[in-house]
């Protein structure tokens, strides 16, 4: 069983939960998910079974979009609402035009400073793991790009927006900085995420769902392992190329494609093979993902 399941992840539950439903549902031990969401998030959360999880890091250039509650005039030290109270003010009566202006602002090339409750490592070292032993670490800031910012609804003390984002943004952070922007402070108090890459929220499979259903109704559901790469030009190979590509072997090819440098999807007829990377008119195999020609005779 190879491919990915379109995963609706729902609220109080790990990443990790829901990989280990998955094996338990169908029998596999190779499962893993392409990018963890908070216990109290929801939405897309991609799970790749047997081949698929070695597809996990040409995903991780995929733009995420969520949609965000966040609560005014509240700060905890988790940045969200399930975190410990650290500072509460009132909330002077904003005008719609200064939370349009705040939240906007966050449109296009944005620096972040990581939540200290995070699982992003410094010295080998979960953020978070420093932050429950009460121990001080120099957080580095970094730089995220937001494409899109809608401001979906707002009133005296509440929020909702919906941002599509790089990878390594921290929506529970922005909720953060629109606060500061604003005067008052603010808390993230829901999270949806509603896409990521080609994985949309729409089709996306509840786990109530997926508990009634058999090992063999969750293998015909299962994405292809090479749909998610459609950023990824495509090759098509003739056999003896094909069988070289898949025993590790540079194919030359006869012309310099255009895509040069970059990954291609490379198939041999209707086959998935694998993922090849281009210098010049040479390609070498970055992934093997079907073995069936390597010991076929031409």
């Amino acid at each position: 069983m190879n491919g990915i399941i379109n995963f609706n992840k729902p609220q109080n539950t790990t990443s990790h939960d829901c990989v280990a439903l998955i094996r338990r549902l169908t029998g596999i031990k190779r499962v893993g998910h392409t990018g963890t969401l908070d216990p109290m998030a929801t939405g897309v959360l991609p799970i790749c079974i047997g081949s698929a999880t070695r597809i996990t890091e040409y995903l991780d250039e995929d733009e995420k979009t969520y949609r965000c509650t966040m609560r005014l005039g509240i700060e905890t030290d988790t940045q969200d609402i399930w975190g410990t109270i650290t500072r509460e003010q009132p909330v002077e009566n904003l005008s719609p035009d200064r939370i349009r202006d705040a939240v906007f602002s966050f449109q296009g090339d944005v620096v972040q400073i990581p939540p200290k409750y995070s699982a992003l490592k410094v010295n080998g070292k979960r953020l978070y793991e420093y932050a429950r032993a009460g121990q001080d670490v120099e957080i580095k800031s970094r730089h995220i790009f937001i494409s899109k910012m809608v401001l979906d609804d707002f009133s005296h003390d509440e929020i909702t927006f919906t941002v599509t984002c790089s990878k390594g943004t921290y929506v529970r952070t922005l909720c953060r900085d629109i606060g500061d922007k604003l005067g008052c402070g603010g808390t993230m108090t829901a999270l949806v995420r509603l896409s990521t890459g080609m994985f949309q929220i729409g089709q996306a499979v509840a786990p109530e769902t997926l508990k009634t259903m058999t090992r063999e109704e969750i293998e015909e559901i299962l994405i292809p392992v090479d749909a998610p790469l459609v950023g990824f030009p495509p090759l098509h190979l003739k056999k003896p190329e094909a069988k070289d590509f898949t025993n590790g072997k540079p194919i030359q090819l006869a012309e310099n494609p255009a895509v040069s440098g970059k990954l291609i999807r490379v198939y041999y007829g209707h086959e998935f093979i694998g993922v090849g990377r281009l210098a010049g008119k040479e390609m070498t195999a970055d992934k093997v993902f079907n073995t069936r020609l390597q010991h076929e005779d031409i």
